[in-house]
């Protein structure tokens, strides 16, 4: 069968690359064609759009580029009329996916929405579009079951998928000294730093990380690089001779006693593996505005949110600052009660989300459905 799958984020082209994989176990024939990243390019198939070119984060920045995003809009229809895929899968990104989700119903394909858009958190309205356009939708958070079914809506929920990049880590197994010279580091306990994956992230958030590293001289701090952006973007916002490891995400929080993590799906990644972090988010003002009068929710972190109620401290806006985050990240380090509850929380969060298998069950659900 012929898959046209969209993603327009780091996080989407890590779940997608999956996605196709299992797919492609249950379809040996499988066709691709898809807008996403250097994960999904290797899973295979016909690369339409990289995320680098999609990737627009808050309201300025998509005011900012509507040209772009209007041609992508115009070409990702014609793209799809001209594949004439068997399913259309979306994968989060709701800005553009809810688009063609209109448009691949409109046109008689088969619509499946892996990972929700956030219509829990703010613009709820967008809930009626989903029931209209989108034929399936496979959901990756257990509260979002009972939200949709408020709105009469049948979602499946297919477990979490980074259960699934946790489990198939190249560098699960490995030790902390293979870690170190293998990325010829110095024998030093790390702190991890996730300064996020667009470039409106790091220029906000890494200054303000690496402000508070000379309060911890007895740890070295190491970047976790995402991977469309280029050293030398690290080098420019502070980081300076802070090494940047990229593809290393997961080796790198399994050995960490603590992380500062740009708030998104990485809060997620390294609470399932019981790291103690503080999450960090500072937006561009006029968006930030505009947003917190919509989003309905209290948290940021979907660790938070998974586990209703504050898990892991969260420093937003003014908030996140040398001095506060000198503090929390202090609190956290040291052995005592707080470290302990929160290690404890941390592991009743693995329990709620589930066991690994995502991948395999939403490419079961996309495949029966298709008959």
């Amino acid at each position: 069968m012929r898959y046209y799958i969209i993603a327009g984020e780091a996080s989407g082209d890590l779940h997608g690359s999956a996605l196709m994989k299992a797919l492609r176990r249950l379809d040996p024939e499988a066709d691709f064609r898809f807008w996403g990243g250097d994960l999904m390019k290797e899973a295979g198939g016909e690369l339409v759009r990289h995320i680098r070119d999609t990737s627009f984060m808050g309201f300025w920045e998509v005011a900012k580029n509507l040209p772009a995003v209007y041609a992508n809009i115009r070409y990702c229809k014609k793209d799809i009329d001209s594949y004439r895929p068997d399913a259309l899968i979306l994968i989060d990104y709701p800005g553009f996916n809810l688009r063609m989700a209109g448009h691949g119903k409109r046109s008689g394909t088969k619509v499946f929405y892996y990972i929700s858009p956030k219509v829990w958190a703010w613009n709820q309205s967008r809930v009626k579009t989903i029931s209209r356009y989108v034929d399936h939708m496979l959901t990756i958070f257990p509260f979002e079951t009972d939200f949709y079914r408020r709105f009469g809506y049948h979602v499946d929920y297919v477990g979490n998928p980074l259960m699934d990049a946790l489990e198939n880590n190249a560098y699960r197994e490995e030790t902390f000294d293979e870690f170190i010279i293998r990325n010829n580091l110095p024998d030093k306990p790390v702190i991890a730093m996730l300064a996020g994956s667009r470039l409106q992230e790091i220029e906000r958030a890494l200054p303000v990380m690496v402000s508070a590293i000379g309060n911890f001289p007895q740890y070295q701090f190491v970047i976790a690089g995402a991977p469309s952006i280029d050293p030398e973007i690290y080098r420019k916002y502070g980081a300076g001779s802070i090494p940047v490891l990229y593809n290393q995400t997961y080796a790198i929080l399994r050995h960490t006693p603590a992380a500062m993590i740009v708030s998104g799906t990485a809060t997620l990644e390294a609470g399932l593996l019981g790291v103690p972090m503080v999450v960090c988010y500072r937006g561009e003002h006029l968006s930030y505005q505009i947003a917190r009068r919509f989003i309905r929710v209290r948290y940021i972190s979907l660790v938070n949110l998974i586990m209703d109620r504050e898990v892991v401290k969260e420093l937003i806006q003014d908030e996140f600052n040398r001095e506060n985050l000198i503090r929390e990240l202090d609190r956290i380090l040291h052995e005592g009660s707080a470290r302990s509850r929160l290690l404890d929380d941390l592991k009743e969060l693995g329990r709620r989300v589930g066991p690994p298998g995502a991948s395999e069950k939403a490419a079961e659900k996309i495949i029966g459905y298709l008959g």
